[in-house]
């Protein structure tokens, strides 16, 4: 994506501990994060990207179920965790996708991840910098899972965002070639990235570059909804999740639930396989 490289070069400059990458072949950057012994986490949605992933010399993987915000693939989480962690055992696994609190943190552990990502919680959370406008309507307690829109017209990449007439109108048909080039150039002036680095690919390789050009131009859309709080003329991305969310409480108050009520979760399936035990006739116990 526009700008990702000169993104990715600062964190290594800066030797953060853990970059998290998708999209595209990470190799170069794995390279320089081992060299201070830094971790790559790599997004992937299903097996063949977990294994190019780990080829490039990711250190874990963080599984995108069908359910979660933005750029989930077509399988759900509750499929994709065993699968990929029964390929790749020795692999650490971070499930995301449907996971906002303590049951489904119990779950994800139980189906073989090592831990879970849960963006659509904790960005309606009090210090979160989303737009407040926009955590109160994702936080609406008559929301449900089923508001959220998911298809690829929006920025060329199937995604998954919150539901409304302009997202609506946006996933329905993709965006004319010349309003979708118009609105990439935009986005890449307004990130300072020159034109002459957008151009080339353009020409090159067309139907790559076109994709970028409609996550570019999608751009002015999230800005609107995440930072401004439009909602009417913007896009926000969520996942199903947001029918778990009815409330804005601070980062410390969402850790303590979750950990609360994964507990409380672990143990009502550990006492409920007790007693299922307990009661299975010995004849069907082998």
């Amino acid at each position: 994506m526009p700008g990702s490289s000169d993104n990715a070069k600062v964190a290594i400059e800066e030797q953060v501990p853990i970059i998290n990458i998708s999209l595209g072949k990470g190799d170069w950057i794995a390279k320089q994060v081992h060299e201070y012994d830094g971790k790559v986490l790599a997004t992937i949605t299903n097996a063949k990207h977990a294994q190019s992933a780990i080829d490039s010399g990711a250190d874990a993987l963080m599984l995108t179920g069908h359910e979660a915000a933005a750029h989930g693939g077509d399988v759900t989480s509750l499929v994709l965790i065993p699968s990929i962690s029964k390929r790749f055992p020795e692999v650490p696994i971070v499930g995301a996708g449907g996971f906002a609190d303590g049951r489904g943190l119990a779950a994800a552990l139980a189906l073989g991840a090592d831990a879970v990502a849960m963006g659509s919680r904790f960005a309606v959370t009090k210090e979160s910098a989303l737009a407040q406008r926009m955590k109160e309507i994702i936080s609406n307690p008559n929301s449900t899972e089923s508001d959220t829109v998911y298809g690829a017209n929006f920025d060329g990449i199937p995604a998954r965002v919150l539901k409304s007439d302009e997202s609506s109108r946006l996933m329905r048909n993709a965006a004319p070639l010349p309003l979708v080039v118009y609105r990439a150039f935009n986005a890449a002036r307004k990130m300072n990235i020159p034109l002459y680095k957008v151009l080339p690919g353009l020409i090159t390789q067309w139907e790559k570059m076109y994709i970028i050009a409609q996550f570019g131009a999608a751009t002015e859309s999230i800005m609107k909804a995440t930072v401004e709080g439009n909602n009417e003329e913007g896009v926000q991305f969520i996942g199903q999740s947001q029918g778990l969310i009815s409330d804005i409480p601070a980062v410390d108050e969402v850790v303590q639930r979750i950990m609360s009520e994964a507990i409380d979760a672990s143990l009502k399936s550990v006492t409920a396989l007790s007693e299922d035990e307990k009661s299975t006739p010995k004849e069907y116990a082998a």
